[in-house]
């Protein structure tokens, strides 16, 4: 007895099929739950698109209609038992979708939005079922909403949006120019050798921000407040970037510098921090290795309160403490060892205190590990009336005069 051969499957186009028809169940089986239920048919034939058994095979355009209204929700190509081809999908009777898919199910080729009256929203090309190219949306009234720029594979993506009214309101650009024709980020993003000057409007028509490019790198941008004054600005200079930050008023509350390396991380160079009359408050200073140099804060009636400097290298890094009164008068010194980040700082040496006309009232002297192991005090005619030795539990006993 002879057998026929056995023919072999080709098992990518059989996973293929299976999970069109897994998704084609899911897909018709949610229709049916969220609106009335459907009729469908290819080539005048009624069938049940969940069922691959109905539709294997068969090549020509499936049909499916509201049961209820005989409107048509979605025509779709079938190429020998695959769905494959032009898809289109209606709402209400009107095209509302179309594209085309490939023999593996996914997006390939032009896909379209349109609105009831008609109006492209939408235009994008896919590639296996990912974006590539120019992809553009539009408002109701046919105007861009939105251009953005999918690479083939890595690389940088641009974007551009726009208000109804045409208005630019958001901007992201790429390493070279990319959205042309549907917008001109040659010009927008200063690839033409010179920065750029930038306004980003909202909805109603209110600038909300002023930026800078330059071939492609933003450099400059500054945000506004509904009032139209400035809330923060932000340039970068070479490689160093300034950031301020304002009130509602226009008075600077803060400002922040930074080194900025080859992979556009920051390290903080400087940071002041103002009152909301503008007067400086802190003052804070690093070097370039990130280290901080100087800590200053202020009165607000502009008298210095606290000033901290700075020196040595590694485990001995000390910081010298200086505290004053609002009259300006010094009001305490002393030094401290910095020690490792997050560290306790441990006083070190003689620590003074003075009262406001800068008369010494009080001295601490302390040990290698930051014990206190002196105190003495002066009263206000500079007369000593306390010297004691301190002990490591606490206790004390007055030097011998």
């Amino acid at each position: 007895m002879t057998h026929a051969p056995v023919r072999p499957v080709d098992v990518p186009r059989l996973a293929a099929r299976l999970a069109l028809a897994t998704s084609l169940a899911l897909l018709f089986a949610g229709a049916t739950a969220a609106r009335a239920a459907q009729d469908c048919e290819l080539n005048g034939q009624p069938v049940n698109p969940a069922n691959g058994g109905e539709t294997a095979r068969k090549t020509g355009v499936l049909r499916c209609k509201d049961r209820g209204s005989g409107q048509l929700l979605r025509e779709e190509q079938v190429q020998n038992g695959v769905f494959m081809g032009l898809v289109r999908v209606y709402e209400n009777g009107r095209l509302a979708k179309e594209h085309t898919l490939n023999a593996k199910g996914n997006m390939h080729g032009l896909a379209r939005e349109f609105a009831p009256g008609g109006q492209v929203l939408r235009e994008a090309t896919y590639d296996d079922g990912q974006e590539r190219g120019l992809v553009r949306s539009f408002h109701a009234s046919g105007k861009l909403r939105r251009a953005s720029f999918y690479p083939e594979q890595g690389g940088d993506r641009a974007s551009a949006e726009f208000t109804e009214r045409g208005q630019l309101s958001a901007l992201r650009c790429g390493n070279a120019p990319m959205l042309a024709p549907a917008a001109d980020d040659a010009r927008l993003c200063g690839f033409g050798g010179a920065p750029s000057q930038v306004e980003l409007f909202d909805a109603r028509g209110i600038l909300r921000s002023r930026q800078s490019y330059l071939a492609g790198k933003r450099v400059r941008t500054q945000d506004f407040y509904d009032n139209g004054k400035p809330s923060q600005l932000d340039e970068i200079n070479g490689n160093q970037r300034t950031e301020r930050q304002f009130s509602s008023e226009g008075v600077k509350r803060r400002e922040t510098v930074s080194l900025l390396g080859a992979s556009r991380s920051a390290i903080r160079l400087r940071d002041q921090e103002f009152s909301e009359r503008g007067t400086l408050v802190r003052d804070q200073r690093w070097n370039s290795a990130g280290e901080p140099i100087g800590d200053d804060s202020y009165y607000l009636n502009g008298q210095p309160h606290t000033r901290s400097v700075y020196s040595g290298t590694g485990n001995a890094r000390t910081v010298l403490v200086t505290e004053f009164h609002d009259n300006g008068q010094r009001a305490a010194l002393g030094r401290y060892l910095v020690g490792g980040r997050g560290a306790r700082q441990l006083p070190q040496g003689t620590h003074q205190r003075f009262d406001e006309k800068g008369t010494l009232v009080a001295e601490s002297s302390f040990d290698a590990r930051g014990r206190v192991t002196r105190e003495r005090g002066w009263d206000e005619n500079g007369e000593l009336v306390r010297d004691d030795e301190v002990f490591e539990d606490g206790s004390r006993k007055a030097y011998a005069r």
